[in-house]
């Protein structure tokens, strides 16, 4: 890390929800790292309904965590009130994940006065629609962060980014907790009622469209042996859809809809084979879990997927949409089990060497240093300090609050009342 960087910084992370998710789970483990190497460390989520079981494991980790929900449609007061926060609590770095925590988060930044970082986590889907707020809030940070080679490039054919504030931070996950597991594996296997000795093909991910679960379903419908299992980790909207699908193909006794889970490594030990349909990805954090766990892989070629999964020796790359290519290559690792443990063993060791949160962390930290370099020593006069003192003022604005306390013991901050306008100005 760059020595110029300061002992202890004030760090906030904004994200949409702390819902479960690949981004969530990144701003948890970074935010750990952080929180470990002395830093405080905020977190904010603005979604409509931002809570969620993150909240819990970042206070877990000494997080401070905060709602600040946006109102429904295009919200006029959220920049504001997120820079009144900002204040009030001191932060000296913003760092906005994914496209509505740009919007608003950015410009609540720039109000504060200190470095704004957002970073993209993968290609959105809904370009045309906020395309213009995206636009108008990026001029408010001072570097973007994609996470895959492939998200940079698709980033910078669509001009959403200036040249020189784009970097690549590869996602990293917290190894500790995937390895290989033979006493978890028979432990859930028992309890989701999958027989010892099956072979079982596994995907973990919300189930929504752009994660195409329907594939992976018609795609067991081929492969599977009679004797075989698809587990699908994961809730979300297209799980009525996938129940009726499994119907349809006659494979809904061999299909097991676990839900959302937890105990992610004890339910990845379980697996043969991991499978990734999706449409879109930066990253994925599910793809590099499985690896670390020692799975093979078939994933659909999209976004970073290529970067991580080496075609032919950690597993397969197939071409996305496609029922034929995912259905023979899993039928081909079933075919060759040998190949498949090895190619399980190279896939954990890539992961070891080049996808650790640790590493992650201390890319984003060496950036942070680079940005706060080029930050003046003292800014006299924040039009955040104002802003706060304002909503402090006024019993007719909404404030902000605290994430509900679940009872989870962790850590909790306090939070102080501004004074004046002047007693936040530094």
């Amino acid at each position: 890390m760059d020595s110029r960087a300061p002992r202890r910084l004030a760090i906030v992370h904004v994200l949409s929800s702390f819902q479960t998710g690949g981004a969530e789970q990144v701003v948890v483990d970074l935010a750990a790292s952080q929180r470990a190497a002395g830093h405080h460390v905020l977190a904010v989520a603005i979604a409509e309904d931002p809570d969620g079981p993150r909240a819990e494991q970042l206070r877990r980790r000494g997080v401070e965590v905060h709602l600040v929900p946006k109102c429904p449609g295009f919200d006029r007061t959220l920049t504001a009130r997120l820079a009144a926060l900002f204040a009030t609590r001191g932060v000296g770095l913003v760092h906005s994940h994914n496209h509505l925590s740009l919007i608003y988060a950015a410009p609540a930044g720039w109000l504060h006065r200190v470095p704004v970082i957002h970073t993209k986590h993968g290609v959105s889907q809904d370009m045309q629609g906020r395309r213009w707020l995206r636009s108008a809030a990026s001029a408010f940070v001072d570097a973007h962060v994609a996470v895959s080679q492939p998200t940079a490039a698709v980033v910078l054919g669509r001009r959403e980014v200036e040249p020189p504030k784009l970097h690549v931070v590869a996602n990293g996950i917290d190894l500790s907790r995937f390895a290989p597991d033979p006493a978890a594996r028979a432990r859930v296997r028992a309890e989701l009622a999958i027989p010892q000795d099956a072979w079982v093909v596994g995907s973990v991910g919300r189930l929504s469209p752009v994660k195409n679960h329907a594939l992976l379903v018609r795609a067991a419908a081929r492969s599977l042996p009679r004797s075989g299992r698809l587990l699908l980790v994961g809730d979300g909207p297209e799980r009525g859809r996938l129940v009726a699908l499994a119907r349809e193909l006659g494979v809904f006794e061999r299909v097991v809809f676990a839900g959302e889970r937890h105990d992610v490594p004890a339910l990845l030990a379980a697996l043969d084979v991991f499978a990734l349909p999706s449409l879109s990805e930066g990253l994925p954090l599910a793809l590099l879990e499985a690896m670390a766990a020692g799975l093979p892989a078939v994933a659909t070629d999209v976004g970073g997927v290529a970067t991580a999964l080496v075609d032919g020796e950690t597993g397969f790359l197939v071409p996305s949409g496609e029922v034929a290519p995912l259905a023979a290559r899993l039928s081909e690792l079933h075919a060759d089990p040998g190949r498949a443990a090895q190619m399980g063993r190279r896939g954990r060791m890539i992961a070891l060497q080049r996808y650790s949160a640790a590493r992650m962390a201390e890319r984003y930290m060496d950036l942070y240093a680079l940005l706060l370099t080029r930050q003046p020593a003292r800014v006299a006069v924040r039009p955040s300090a104002l802003l706060a003192w304002i909503w402090r003022a006024s019993p007719r604005l909404p404030e902000v609050s605290a994430a509900p306390d679940r009872g989870d013991g962790g850590p909790r901050g306090d939070h102080p009342s501004p004074r004046s306008p002047a007693a936040l100005a530094s």
